[in-house]
């Protein structure tokens, strides 16, 4: 086996762990519990929390097609979640934002999402800067 057929087989090793630690199924769970709703659900209350954003904005960052999209911005505007004003640049143009109450469920997810995990606190300093150096300057 090849040097490269070697950095390939440990880069791939390395992102499924990668992989395995972010996408961390028990983490999204603890945030549906403490939003009382699906993970989905919160992280598009939690978008338009950061910053309000047009149905068409919204589907896009959500990788969905605009009808679900719809469906789903009504169900949380009936939970009182989020609402829905007219885009002051173009009034023709509807952006969803988030009510104090969204606010409030996407600060509470943020704080779970932002909480590193223990296998990250648990490494040294040594290995988190090296880590984030490595980090920082793959997403160059």
């Amino acid at each position: 086996m090849s040097s490269g057929d070697d950095r390939e087989e440990v880069a791939r090793e390395v992102w499924r762990l990668m992989s395995d630690l972010v996408l961390d199924n028990q983490r999204r769970r603890e945030v549906a519990d403490a939003a009382g709703m699906s993970f989905g659900r919160t992280r598009t209350v939690r978008r338009v929390a950061h910053r309000p954003m047009s149905m068409g904005g919204l589907a896009t960052v959500l990788g969905m097609e605009r009808p679900n999209v719809t469906a789903l911005v009504n169900d949380l505007e009936d939970q009182g979640l989020v609402q829905r004003r007219a885009d002051p640049a173009d009034r023709r143009t509807r952006l969803v934002e988030a009510t104090a109450e969204g606010k409030k469920i996407a600060r509470r997810a943020d704080e779970i999402l932002n909480t590193p995990p223990a296998a990250l606190t648990g490494l040294g300093l040594d290995d988190l800067e090296v880590l984030r150096e490595i980090l920082a300057s793959s997403s160059d």
